[in-house]
């Protein structure tokens, strides 16, 4: 899977190899994106969207998205140290929402990868 925006193997070793546990913490993540998203808005606080930016890079992390938590760690940097315009705010937060929006897509795609046979336990007799 060249280009994913999920790092499978990271969410596994995240999981203890549970591939259930990591498809869990999957939609977790799924589920929380709409809450910070609606978070990141510029005409905010900078301190608010720092705020959701830091906690949506700490769910990157423990999924394996690094890119979107790179995007995260450099919103919220500039708006604790340096917070920019309004118009600086959205181009800093865009790029997060691009990230975020790529890492939901991936999300489908990672579960379906854990439902390879090999990596569930054996919950065949309960389908």
């Amino acid at each position: 899977m060249a280009d994913m925006p999920i790092n499978i193997d990271h969410l596994l070793s995240m999981t203890g190899g549970d591939a259930d546990l990591a498809d869990e913490v999957i939609g977790i993540f799924q589920q929380q994106a709409q809450i910070w998203s609606r978070m990141l808005d510029p005409r905010a606080e900078a301190s608010q969207w720092a705020d959701a930016a830091h906690t949506l890079k700490g769910a990157a992390l423990s999924i394996g998205a690094e890119d979107l938590a790179a995007s995260c760690e450099a919103a919220e940097q500039a708006g604790r140290n340096n917070p920019p315009s309004p118009a600086g705010a959205a181009l800093l937060l865009n790029d997060v929402k691009d990230q975020l929006n790529r890492a939901l897509e991936a999300c489908s795609r990672v579960s379906h990868a854990l439902s390879r046979p090999g990596l569930r336990a054996s919950k065949a007799s309960n389908s």
